[in-house]
This record gives structure tokens, C-alpha cells and sequence, in this order.
């Protein structure tokens, strides 16, 4: 090679230069400052594109197109110029470089790119080869250029004559631009041959400074000096320029924008699926389809485990991401950031949504009904949560639970309390507004209407204890059911039955949270426990302590959280309880009143609505004393079970007493019952028989209920925590039984016995002595048919000892029954003592009754026969004297009193053929009366110390007119008196007068025919009505 070739070759001046050219290091460093800047300059953003200014895009367009100049026929990897067997590109990948993104400095290492550097190359690449390789190598690369040049010599030959014409013209051009504008007295440069690209590089033909100095050049000399011939036209170009700038800048920039744009949009478009899972997240939670949040956030984590897979790959192999990795990790990034804050958002929202989700509360979805708190629990599990979320919302179910029992039996006391202050500070309700109410007891025991049994204001009260105990202890509906459906719910995730349908998260990463701790299993059963209690203490509080006497948490409650409870009270009427603080209900002074100490008992309650709505009570608390008994955690508390029995004994005690006590109350009203108006189907009774045994009948049917509460026992499937009533118990319903029959015929024997201002004032009584002539008004006043005189001493009494005998004979012994039946339990003493109470009762009223018309009809025989003008004034007497008109005509006035007063007295008179029939009261009156006539005859012909025959004759007349026309009710003892009478009436008189009396008899008998006859108009009442079949014909 020549030497001329040589230094053109490397752009040397000389062929021994003595030092580096200074143009080859400024090339040098022109190649190695890219790199330079290219590690020292900060990272750009992703969008550096669109931020570049206008003048920006036009520098980088030209230098686009000043590298595209330089590196148009660079290729990204070419075969080893010295005959490896692997690319350059493999080669230096293999020593540690990766030059795939850094076009610039991998030019430098391919032999076909102008910017090729042999000392870089092999000191890179060939660094640790032998010499005898590199020798091989160079034999190789010079075989490869004698090939290339063999081609090219070819092509020169055939078109050399072209080539010399083509470098003729060339060379002309070039010595006219160099020479025009230069004097002709510059001496030129010796020229050296060679191409352009030489002359040009060694910067030569530039005039000397003496010629210069001398003629200034033309701005069209191609000098230095007239910046090469651009001097003239240099001003023009440059407002050209500014023009052109003002009117192509913005298009050509817009251009280069919209490449850019383009090229972020494709990049977008291929990440399409990754920058809409955000929108397509939150629309899902906005319509709350929790499958496609579930589906989105799979889709989500997916792509951030692969982007964070990519980086820890690269990581590991210690390399540098390429732009597509960066990209994707980039979007993957912003995607996530974006996900992940929705999704925390969307878990605060189900946390919260979950916290008051309610037990049996269920949600509508695709694949039907679903549980709430299923669903819930299912979201957060599938999303990925650090808390089980099971255990959470069981908790928290406790804690809600347990806040709402206490405020709504808190709130719920002080309502009852403010109920029962005003009830007690009213007026006290007299014994017949009592008995108004008692009289509305139903003869079967079950009332239709509560309503009925008591004033509003005490029926309110009860209503409100009941609407209490209900919400409170009701399993369908109320906190009881509440905690029963906790249970079942808590039992179910216990043993994990639940769990079957629950998802386990994103690569099953929530499966841990499908079992329940042991320790949460017992502070579950430590929390059914708990809530039971907390509802048995509330309960026993209300009927085992005193009334509260704190109600000032109706006008200052305590402000609730939005997630707190609603503590709503039981009454009727809400606005009844906005209460002044400055105003409260006091506590009414202390009356001795058995209710007083009971805070579940209205004040002046009666016994009727007592014992209706406390059997309700009682059935209400038995049932669910053994429905909490059957829960598991209860089963193994024994102290839980055992103090469940004592809720229902202690209700059971307390509620009987207090009702004992107003039964007994109420009895004294029972007095009250009677109005003195008839039965509707007895007539000879009045209504209160029926009406006492309606209110006994409905009293013993609530005791029989509150003590063995039976309906609550009966319930399948329970545990049995009502017990069998105590002794005690029952000898206190037996006592107060009897008392209270005693009491109501007290109250009988009081109500007739009473003495009115207008019986004092009335003369027309019958129990005063009357005459004859009085007898018209005296029927007149007891004749009435519906109604009762009860002004008349008489008719009460009367109906009150007809009363007494349907007690004695039907109501009583069914009450007794009764009684037995309900109570299992045998009243011999009690009935026997109630017999006797009856029998001592018929006797008193039949004395009082009977002692008026006894005392008149002893003074009338008295008067009638110690008159003077008794003794007839003939032997042979035909009229029987005026004492005995009178005394019959009073056994007439007593028969139409009896009669018209008892009305069956007269059918019941008149079938006494049976000597088992019992004696109606109109013949048990005028037998004794007829008794007390005869005594009445012998102590007054005692009173006579003789008889002559004339008083003989008289005295039997009398005696035997009465004893006929009374003989329908002749008894033994009526019988024995008149044979004593005869045997007085013997001791008094002469065997004379006897023997013409015998003598007489005849003639007597005749007399005492013709005055029956002539008055059996007037006494056809004491006639024995005719028997047997009457004759058709007649």
C-alpha cells in the first residue's frame, strides 16, 4: 500500500506524524459525547415527547435527519469482520455489553457504519484473542476487501470513461466556485490530487494573509472571510428562515406532535385491556356486581404480579429493562395504584356494611335470595383481607346485640315506670266502678276483649308490660329471636358449614380466615351466655324490684351513633314521653296498697285484668326460659340453667301473691255485682250468682295458668325449666279461694240487710205491722215482673236467700269442682267450711226475713184471744173470731210476696209429691210460719186459766180452721204443737164441757165446712193444687 494511501487512509498529514492529528480526537470525542450526555442527563418523563417545544421539534427533526445522513445503512448486527463464528453484536453480549438500545455507540462496532472504530472494536471485542488468531483474522478481512474490491474493479473498468468525465466536471465546478471574487494577483495553493472528500478534509486552498490583506474579497469568494460565498445572501436567508418558521413551523411541528402521538396511542391501544380495568372497576362498585369487581381485581393482581415478575427477573439477571418492559411495567403501575385505592375504598365500605349487617337480613342476586351478611363476608374474602371478616361481624353482632337489649330495657322501664307514677297519683276507683268492670267477666274464663276488663289507663299499662316482655322475649321477631338466630349463625361458622360457599381469595389466600381460633369459639359461647343473662336479669328486674325510681332518661338519652342501635320504646303513643326534665312524674305517697312494691303491676288494677294478662306474661317467659335453655352454651352453663328456673319461679311467686292480693281485693266489691234486676233464664234468681261465678270461674282459670304455666311446658323441642308449683303456692289459691266466697256472701247478706233512707220513711213495709186493708198496696208493690223492687227490705231478702239456695245447690259445688279439676287438688275441709258458711248465711237472712211476720202474728193471736169479747156469748159458736182472718190474711200477704217475688216457688210447691224434691222457699217460709202459729195458739190459751164450754167450742174452731186451711203445709212438728194445744185445752176445762164437746162434734165439723167454703175465695192460695189427668170431655 502506498504511503499516500496511507495517510489518506487515516486522515494523517504525514506518513510519521509526530503527534494525534487534533481533528481526529475532536471526532473522537464528538463519537464518545453521546455516550456521555447520555448517562449524565436526567431521566425523562414518559411524556417528554409532548413537551417538547416547537424549536425543539425542529432541531430534533434535523438532527433525525442528520443522523438518519450518517446511519441510513447501519444494520443492527453484522457477522464478525475478522471471521468469528458468532455476530458482533452476540460477542460483545457475551463479554458483558449490551448494546441492542444504544444505536450510537453499536455503530462504532459495525464495520459497515461510517462511525466504525478498528481500536474500539478490538479492544471490546477482541481484546483477550491470540495473535495467531487475530493474524487469522486478519487474513480473513482482507480476503472479504480483495473480494469486495474485485467487484468494484470490475464496475470501474466498464464505466471508467464515465468516472474521469464525472471527476473533469467535478473538478471544474470546483476551481470556478474556489476562484470567483479572488484577485488575480492571490497566488493560489498547489493543489494536490484527490477526491473531494480529501480536499475538504484537509481544509487547504485558503489564500494567504499578505493577498488578503491587500484586495478584500467579494462576498461571492468562497473564503473565509465572505463566510464562502454566503455572505451576501446570508441576510436574506435568515429572514427567509423567520418566515418560513412563522408559516411552516407549526405545521411541521404539528406533524412531528402527531407522530408522537400516534406512536402514545399505539402504545395505549396495545394496553387498552390494562388502562380499562380501573373504569371498569368502578362502575362495578357503583352497581355493586360484585362479580365483575371480583373479575376486574383478579385481572388486576394478575398483571401486577406479572409486571413485578418482570422486574425481579431483571433484577436477578442484572440487566437493564427494555423500553417494552419499561412501558408495560409503567402501565402496569398506574393501573394498579389506581385498583388498589378503589379497592380500598370499596373494602372500608363492605367493612362498614358489614358491621351492620343484621342476622337474617337477605339481598336479591342472579342466583336468588343470599344472606347479607353471606354476601358481605364473601366479598371481603375474595378481595383478600387481613381480619377475618367472619369473626368481625360475629363480634360485632354481639356488641349490637348486647347495646340494644340494655337501652331498649332501660328505655322501656322508665316508660312503664312514668305509666305506672300517673296511674298511682290519680283518684283510687270506687268499689262500683270495680264491680262495673268485674261484672263483665266471662262465665267461660277467656275474655274476647281485654279491653273490657279494665279502665284505658290500665289497660294501656298492661298492654305495654306485654308489648316489653314480647319484643323482648319473642322468638320470632323479637331481641330473644335475635340472639337465637345469632347462635344458629355462630354454630354454623363453628362447625363450618357455612364456609362450604365461601370463595378462599385470589390464589386461595383467604382460606386461613375459614376456620374459626378456638379462642374465638369460646368467647362466642361466653357472648350467647352473656345476652341470655342480660335478658333474664332485665325480666327478673321487673318483677322482682322495687319500682326504679330514676326516669331521667327520657328527657336527657344519650346521643346515638349512626351505628348504634334504635332504642324505640313500647308505648302506644311516643309523644306521651317528651317530658319537661322540670316537670317529671313524682312518686305517689305510699297508701299501704299491695301493688305498691310491684313495678309490673298498674296501681288499682283489678284482679280480672291482673290475672289475664299476667298468665300471658308468665306463658311468655316460660316459653322463652326454655328456649334459651336449649341454646348449647347454655346447656353447659349449669349456673345459666339454674338461674333460667328461677326467672320463672320468681315471676310465677311475685305474680301470684299480687294477684292473690287484688283477688281479694275485689271479692269485698263483689257485693257490688248485684242490681237487683233477674236472671235472664232464672227467673227467681237475680244476675249476681251468675256474675260471682263468672268472676271466680275467670280468676281460677288465670291462677290455674300462672301457676303451672302449661302452654309454656307443652312446647316440643324445649328444655323443661318450669317446675311444679309449690305447696305453698297453692294453699295460698286454696285460702284465698275460700275467703273470697266467704267475702262475696258477706257481701249478700249486706246487701239485703241494708237499711235505705226510704225504707225508714216508707210505713207501707211489710216487716211493720199492716192491716188488713193494706194487703191490695202491700201486693201491689212486689208485683212486677222484670223488675225488682229492691227499696223493699222483703224482695231482697228473698232473693237473697233464692240466691243462697242455687249457691248452695249448683253454683258452689261447681266452683269447687272446678277448682279441683284445675288444681289437682281436693277441697273436702274447704267445702265442707263453704257448706257451712252458706247454711249459716240462709239461716240469718231466713230469721230476718221470717221475725217481722212472726212477731205480727204472735201479737195479733195474742191480742185476739185475750180480748174480752173473745169468749162467745153462745154455747154452740158459728164464725171463727177476727185474729184469725188477720193471721191468715198475713200468711196471704207473705204467699203473694213469696210468689210474685220467687216465681217458681209456686211450680216448685206444687210438684212436692216427690220427698226428693227439696222444699221450694215459699213452703219452708209458710211451714214455719204455720209452726210459729201454732206456738203462738198454745202460749196464748196458756195464758187462760179455764175453759169454759163456749171458750172450749171457740178455741177448737179456731185452732182447727187454721190447721185445714193451712194444711198443705202441716209438718210433724206443726201437728204436735196443735195435739198440744187439745191436751191444754182438756186441762182447762170441765168433764162437763168435754163430754158436751164430744156431743158437738158433729155440728163442728159442719161449721168449719161452711166457713172453708164461704172463704176458700180468700185463701184458694194455701190450697193444695189437683193432680192427675183432666177429663177432655169436661
Amino acid at each position: 500500500m502506498a504511503d499516500l494511501d496511507v495517510t489518506r487512509h487515516y486522515n494523517i498529514p504525514s506518513e510519521y506524524p509526530e503527534e494525534w492529528p487534533a481533528a481526529l480526537d475532536e471526532d473522537d470525542a464528538s463519537d464518545e459525547e453521546p455516550l456521555e450526555r447520555t448517562k449524565s442527563r436526567p431521566r425523562k418523563s414518559r411524556y417528554f415527547a409532548l413537551e417538547r417545544t416547537p424549536s425543539d421539534w425542529r432541531s430534533g427533526y434535523g438532527s433525525q435527519r442528520r443522523g438518519k445522513d450518517t446511519r441510513e445503512n447501519a444494520q443492527n448486527d453484522e457477522p464478525d469482520p475478522l471471521g468469528g463464528g458468532d455476530s458482533v453484536m452476540r460477542i460483545l453480549k457475551q463479554k458483558g455489553l449490551r448494546l441492542e438500545e444504544e444505536g450510537g455507540k453499536r455503530s462504532r462496532f459495525l464495520l459497515s457504519s461510517t462511525s466504525f472504530s478498528p481500536a474500539l472494536f478490538l479492544s471490546q471485542a477482541h481484546h483477550s484473542d491470540s495473535i495467531e488468531s487475530l493474524m487469522a483474522g486478519l487474513d480473513h478481512l482482507s480476503q472479504s476487501i480483495d473480494q469486495k474490491s474485485a467487484s468494484l474493479k470490475v464496475l470501474v473498468e466498464a464505466n471508467f470513461e464515465r468516472f474521469v468525465r464525472a471527476k473533469a466536471t467535478i473538478d471544474s465546478v470546483y476551481t470556478e466556485m474556489r476562484d470567483q471574487g479572488v484577485t488575480k494577483e492571490a497566488s493560489l495553493a498547489p493543489r494536490r490530487s484527490g477526491h473531494f472528500r480529501s480536499l475538504s478534509g484537509q481544509r487547504g486552498l485558503s489564500p494567504s494573509p499578505a493577498t488578503v490583506g491587500q484586495a478584500p474579497p467579494r462576498k461571492t469568494a468562497l473564503v473565509k472571510e465572505s463566510d464562502y460565498g454566503l455572505k451576501g445572501i446570508r441576510a436574506p436567508l435568515v429572514e427567509a428562515s423567520v418566515k418560513a418558521e412563522e408559516v411552516w413551523g407549526p405545521a411541521l411541528g404539528g406533524r412531528d406532535r402527531e407522530q408522537i402521538l400516534k406512536s402514545v396511542v399505539e402504545t395505549m391501544e396495545k394496553q387498552r385491556d390494562v388502562y380499562e380495568i380501573g373504569s371498569h372497576l368502578s362502575k362495578s362498585i357503583q352497581q355493586r356486581d360484585y362479580d365483575s369487581v371480583f373479575e376486574e381485581y383478579t385481572k388486576a393482581r394478575t398483571l401486577a404480579n406479572r409486571a413485578k415478575s418482570i422486574v425481579e427477573q431483571a433484577s436477578s439477571s442484572r440487566r437493564q429493562l427494555s423500553d417494552h418492559e419499561a412501558h408495560t411495567i409503567l402501565a402496569m403501575g398506574r393501573m394498579w395504584m389506581d385498583v388498589d385505592d378503589q379497592i380500598h375504598a370499596f373494602k372500608r365500605d363492605l367493612w362498614r356494611r358489614l358491621n351492620d349487617a343484621p342476622t337474617t337480613s337477605t339481598t336479591s342476586t342472579v342466583s336468588g335470595p343470599v344472606e347479607e351478611h353471606m354476601e358481605l363476608i364473601g366479598a371481603l374474602l375474595e378481595l383478600g383481607v387481613d381480619d377475618n371478616p367472619i369473626w368481625v361481624w360475629l363480634h360485632s353482632r354481639y356488641e349490637f346485640l348486647r347495646t340494644k337489649i340494655t337501652s331498649f330495657c332501660d328505655r322501656c322501664k322508665v316508660e312503664i315506670e312514668i305509666l305506672r307514677r300517673r296511674l298511682a297519683g290519680g283518684e283510687k276507683p270506687t268499689p262500683q266502678a270495680v264491680a262495673s268492670y268485674l261484672r263483665l267477666a266471662p262465665r267461660d274464663g277467656s275474655p274476647d276483649s281485654p279491653a273490657n276488663l279494665d279502665t284505658d289507663h290500665v289497660i294501656e299499662l298492661w298492654d305495654c308490660i306485654q308489648a316489653f316482655l314480647t319484643r323482648l322475649l319473642s322468638s320470632q321477631g323479637g331481641l330473644l329471636g335475635e340472639v337465637l338466630d345469632f347462635w344458629e349463625v355462630a354454630h354454623a361458622f363453628i362447625d363450618g358449614s357455612r364456609q362450604r360457599l365461601l370463595p378462599v381469595g385470589f390464589e386461595g389466600e383467604s382460606r386461613k380466615h375459614h376456620r374459626l381460633t378456638p379462642g374465638n369459639v369460646e368467647e362466642l359461647e361466653r357472648a350467647v351466655v352473656e345476652l341470655v343473662n342480660l335478658i333474664r336479669d332485665n325480666v327478673l328486674a321487673l318483677f322482682n324490684d322495687p319500682p326504679t325510681e330514676d326516669i331521667s332518661l327520657l328527657s336527657s338519652p344519650i346521643p346515638q351513633s349512626p351505628t348504634s342501635p334504635a332504642s324505640h320504646g313500647v308505648t302506644p303513643t311516643e309523644s306521651r314521653f317528651k317530658l319537661d326534665p322540670k316537670n317529671l312524674p313524682i312518686p305517689a305517697p305510699q297508701r299501704g296498697e299491695h301493688w305498691e312494691g310491684c313495678a309490673f303491676w298498674p296501681p288499682f288494677s283489678n284482679s280480672l285484668s291482673g290475672v289475664h294478662y299476667l298468665s300471658k306474661f308468665l306463658i311468655i317467659i316460660g316459653t322463652a326460659a326454655s328456649e334459651m335453655a336449649t341454646l348449647r352454651p347454655v346447656t353447659h352453663s349449669g349456673s345459666t340453667h339454674d338461674l333460667l328456673k328461677n326467672l320463672v319461679s320468681v315471676a310465677r311467686d311475685r305474680s301470684a301473691r299480687v294477684a292473690c292480693a287484688a283477688w281479694s281485693k275485689d271479692a269485698e266489691s263483689c257485693k257490688m255485682l248485684e242490681d237487683w234486676t233477674r236472671d235472664s233464664e232464672k227467673r227467681d234468681l237475680t244476675k249476681m250468682p251468675g256474675l260471682f261465678v263468672g268472676f271466680e270461674s275467670a280468676i281460677l282459670g288465670g291462677m290455674q295458668k300462672i301457676l303451672y304455666i302449661s302452654e309454656a311446658m307443652s312446647k316440643s323441642g324445649t328444655v323443661d325449666v318450669v317446675t311444679q308449683p309449690p305447696a305453698k303456692l297453692l294453699q295460698m289459691v286454696r285460702t284465698q279461694f275460700v275467703s273470697s266466697v266467704y267475702k262475696a256472701l258477706s257481701g249478700l247478706v249486706e246487701n239485703a240487710e241494708r237499711v235505705t233512707a226510704s225504707e225508714e220513711e216508707n210505713e207501707w213495709v211489710i216487716s211493720r205491722p199492716v192491716m188488713a186493708s193494706q194487703a191490695l198496696d202491700a201486693a201491689l208493690s212486689v208485683l212486677a215482673a222484670d223488675s225488682v223492687d229492691s227499696q223493699n227490705r222483703n224482695v231482697r231478702i228473698l232473693l237473697t236467700l233464692s240466691n243462697l239456695k242455687a249457691l248452695q245447690s249448683e253454683y258452689v259445688p261447681h266452683l269447687i269442682s272446678n277448682f279441683e279439676t284445675s288444681f289437682s287438688v281436693k277441697l273436702t275441709e274447704e267445702g265442707k267450711t263453704v257448706r257451712d258458711v252458706l247454711k249459716q248465711i240462709e239461716d240469718r237472712l231466713f230469721v230476718s226475713y221470717t221475725s217481722p211476720t212472726i212477731s205480727l202474728l204472735k201479737k195479733t193471736i195474742s191480742n185476739g184471744i185475750e180480748s174480752p169479747d173473745w169468749v162467745p156469748k153462745t154455747d154452740r159458736p158459728d164464725q171463727v173470731r177476727p185474729y184469725v182472718y188477720n193471721t191468715l190474711l198475713s200468711l196471704v200477704l207473705v204467699h203473694t210476696e213469696i210468689s210474685t217475688t220467687v216465681p217458681s216457688t209456686v211450680s216448685a210447691g206444687a210438684s212436692r209429691s216427690s220427698p226428693n224434691t227439696p222444699s221450694s222457699l215459699l213452703t219452708t217460709v209458710l211451714t214455719h210460719l204455720l209452726v210459729q202459729i201454732s206456738t203462738a195458739l198454745l202460749t196464748s190459751f196458756r195464758s187462760r186459766s179455764s175453759f169454759s164450754l163456749a171458750a172450749l167450742m171457740q178455741a177448737t174452731l179456731d185452732t182447727e180452721f187454721i190447721a185445714q186451711t193451712l194444711s198443705q203445709y202441716s209438718t210433724d212438728e206443726a201437728s204436735g204443737i196443735q195435739s198440744q194445744i187439745y191436751v191444754e185445752l182438756d186441762r182447762r176445762t170441765t168433764n162437763e164441757a168435754r163430754t158436751k164437746l164430744q156431743a158437738d162434734l158433729g155440728e163442728m165439723r159442719n161449721v168449719l165446712k161452711r166457713l172453708r167454703d164461704r172463704t176458700k175465695g180468700e185463701f184458694a192460695c194455701f190450697r193444695k193444687p189437683r193432680s192427675g189427668p183432666k177429663n177432655p170431655s169436661a
